[in-house]
């Protein structure tokens, strides 16, 4: 692990193994910030920080399962004593198991309700107090389109965004000096289409992508929110691909 400086903002991002987490790593760590890379499949996430540090930047890795609270608060707080301090988190880890209601994959619900809104305020959890004692900090959770919009198979897992959304606007209201943004991609380059194991919506989700944007687009809309100055919060960013009608 390459210890970090007094300059560089500490950035935790979960979901980091891979896509959105993946490219925001290397972009923020190649801007100068230290990452703490927390996801899962730890084998990823060491050559991610390896690559990364092979390159001039600065990272390090534990392993993180979101639906653990106490792991979520355990990850958090071992950056804060490594470094004395958690300046961004960026709230990236989803899952996308798309099917139509009828389907009743009460399972895969459950698992996007898990991840994609209690693995976010695990995460808020996890920072807030640290930020608050501080006075100062920088929320970004990542959520979706769907957090606008709502197609057939995609219910739920837009239910879970527009919640990820609501509890942003909610933390930005309530948290005075901490900044809060929501990062709203469309049709991205991900591994979230392999989680969907109904086959209509595999199928319908396959014809939606044709159009995409790499994920590095939506990790500089990340870099483009955290640079900016203490004084301003940029609340929103939505991605889309050019040629996207949705």
């Amino acid at each position: 692990m390459t210890s970090a400086t007094p300059e560089q903002k500490i950035v935790l991002i979960t979901g980091a193994s891979s896509g959105i987490g993946e490219a925001t790593a290397r972009r923020l760590a190649a801007a100068g910030h230290h990452v703490v890379l927390g996801a899962r499949r730890t084998d990823r996430l060491k050559t991610l920080a390896e690559e990364i540090r092979a390159a001039g930047g600065s990272a390090e890795q534990h392993p993180l399962d979101v639906t653990d609270a106490g792991e979520v608060q355990r990850f958090a707080d071992a950056a804060h004593k490594e470094h004395g301090r958690v300046d961004v988190l960026v709230n990236n880890a989803g899952v996308m198991p798309l099917s139509k209601l009828e389907a009743l994959r009460l399972d895969e619900w459950n698992r996007m309700i898990d991840v994609n809104v209690r693995g976010v305020l695990h995460g808020i959890a996890g920072v807030l107090p640290l930020m608050r004692a501080r006075g100062h900090g920088h929320i970004v959770n990542v959520a979706s389109i769907g957090a606008h919009e709502v197609v057939p198979t995609s219910a739920v897992y837009s239910a879970t965004k527009y919640a990820v959304w609501a509890i942003s606007d909610g933390l930005r209201q309530e948290a005075d000096h901490i900044r809060v943004t929501v990062i709203s991609p469309g049709v991205t380059e991900s591994e979230l289409a392999d989680s969907i194991s109904d086959p209509v919506g595999r199928e319908e989700m396959r014809e939606y992508r044709r159009i995409s944007i790499p994920a590095d687009a939506v990790a500089a809309a990340i870099a483009f929110a955290v640079d900016q100055p203490a004084e301003v919060d940029v609340n929103e960013i939505v991605v889309r691909p050019t040629a996207s009608t949705a």
